[in-house]
């Protein structure tokens, strides 16, 4: 794994991508597939039947830090697994609506689609 200075959030690059990398304020798509890490429990994927790809504003907070951050400078075509600890994603509330309890560390894979 490796980290993102100044976060806890760790990534590890699964597929390597190719040409325009995101930066702060590009409309990024993405697939996306959370899971929490300490029950291995899948809490939303967009590529679950009837589901979308996901679209964000990157790098302005749009979204939970640790993907916020995890996900500046990857390329178009890119997959990482972004580990991204509680603090940096949904805090000690969790997100019971989803299913993420309390203080849980979440394991996401992003797959970068396209790059506005």
């Amino acid at each position: 794994m490796q980290s993102i200075q100044g976060l806890q959030t760790q990534y590890r690059v699964v597929r390597a991508g190719a040409g325009r990398a995101v930066q702060k304020g590009n409309t990024v798509t993405v697939h996306a597939t959370g899971t929490v890490k300490e029950t291995q429990k899948k809490f939303w994927s967009t590529k679950d039947p009837g589901q979308q790809p996901f679209q964000y504003q990157a790098g302005v907070g749009g979204v939970i830090k640790g993907w916020d951050q995890g996900c500046l400078g990857m390329q178009e075509n890119e997959v990482r697994q972004i580990v991204i600890p509680a603090a940096e994603g949904y805090g000690a509330g969790g997100f019971p609506a989803w299913g993420i309890p309390a203080g849980a560390t979440l394991d996401f894979e992003i797959e970068i689609l396209k790059i506005n």
